[in-house]
């Protein structure tokens, strides 16, 4: 069974509703079963309107577990973004190919000398990013995970859904982590917003989980862009992608993160749903308490001043620093970023931060051991 085969069981408009019923009662119950045998009927409650008046309770007890099980910690990582070249036509994203402005692919000095800048902040934990272009293929992403891997603890992936024998290539290259959002889990949105190119197959998409346990990947990692479609039914169906791959594929461990829309180039679609911080808030505390084990990821999309109080209820890993454009980090390049960015502070910034409200910004935590790599050659990439 795969898991479109599952999604297919769960009508998106009739998941709303149940949604949209519940009751206080619901809610009550969901937060006694946290951390015990929660549900998806659980996740629901936690989800639904009913839940607004509980958010102080599912606040505390999200806190509560994610320090039983993560300690005061939040490991720090920042995106590195190879190309911004794509041939998808989406409404909603800067790299949109219908959008005319310069569009770059990072070449090997490029590469390295974006390496360097990272070193330089002190980051040890990447994400590589490209948007989905063939130039910026398995090729391309194995010759820059061969150049880069040496010099970080971790390299991770967010890039065009591909076959499972190239992530297996990729992971045997040094990939840590692959992180493939489904956007939206609402088949009518899906093709509202997905208008041209591969990524216009919504099934080839919602089986890129199922690839990339079989590949071995060691963590995969999940998410919607909230304000697609409804933000609460979304949630509980990437809760849904998340029970199936901790059933189906246990030996790799699970991320979840919470974009949502922000200013990018070409505007904002039409359609959007709102999806506020006090919602954010929400479904961050409503997965923590569905899942103990799930690693739970913030990013410089959200402002200062809202990570400064969300990171402790339930988040262990958060971007800082981050360039949203190829070329960003060495060179300050105007070209084209897939999003703004909005906490603009130095990873420097957000790890005193942290020290001073007790908690231990983890720089690494990972290492080119577990991946079967060579240790670091620091010398070829001096700070």
């Amino acid at each position: 069974m795969s898991f479109e085969s599952v999604w297919r069981k769960h009508d998106f408009a009739t998941v709303g509703r149940t949604i949209a019923s519940k009751s206080a009662a619901d809610v009550q119950r969901a937060l006694a079963r946290a951390g015990k045998d929660s549900s998806l009927d659980d996740l629901a409650a936690l989800l639904s309107p009913a839940a607004a008046p509980f958010l102080e309770d599912m606040a505390l007890a999200s806190q509560r577990r994610t320090v039983e099980r993560f300690g005061r910690t939040i490991q720090l990582y920042a995106p590195l973004y190879l190309s911004n070249l794509c041939a998808n036509v989406c409404t909603y994203c800067g790299f949109s190919a219908h959008n005319r402005t310069e569009r770059v692919v990072l070449d090997d000095q490029s590469v390295d000398a974006e390496a360097v800048a990272l070193r330089r902040l002190g980051i040890q934990h990447v994400l590589l990013l490209t948007g989905e272009s063939p130039r910026a293929g398995t090729d391309y992403l194995a010759n820059a995970l061969h150049r880069l891997r040496s010099s970080f603890a971790s390299l991770s992936l967010e890039v065009q859904p591909l076959s499972s024998d190239d992530y297996a290539r990729l992971a045997d290259a040094g990939t840590s982590a692959v992180m493939v959002y489904q956007e939206t889990y609402d088949p009518a949105a899906y093709a509202r917003y997905h208008l041209r190119g591969a990524k216009a197959d919504m099934a080839f998409r919602l089986a890129t989980p199922d690839r990339l346990g079989q590949a071995g990947i060691k963590k995969i990692g999940l998410g919607a862009l909230f304000g697609l479609s409804d933000w609460r039914t979304d949630a509980w169906f990437v809760g849904l992608h998340l029970r199936y791959l901790e059933s189906r594929h246990w030996r790799s461990r699970t991320s979840i993160s919470f974009p949502r829309m922000r200013p990018h180039e070409g505007g904002n679609p039409l359609g959007l749903t709102n999806f506020g911080e006090r919602d954010l808030v929400q479904a961050i505390c409503a997965f923590r308490l569905f899942s103990q084990e799930v690693e739970l990821s913030l990013s410089t999309r959200e402002s200062a001043r809202f990570r400064n109080h969300a990171f402790r209820l339930g988040v262990t890993s958060m971007s800082a620093g981050s360039r949203t454009n190829p070329g960003g980090y060495a060179n300050q390049q105007s070209s084209l970023e897939q999003f703004t960015v909005d906490d603009t502070r130095s990873p420097t910034e957000v790890a005193a931060f942290l020290r001073g409200r007790g908690y231990q910004p983890v720089w690494k935590d990972w290492d080119v051991t577990y991946d079967g790599a060579k240790p670091p050659a620091r010398a070829e990439l001096p700070c």
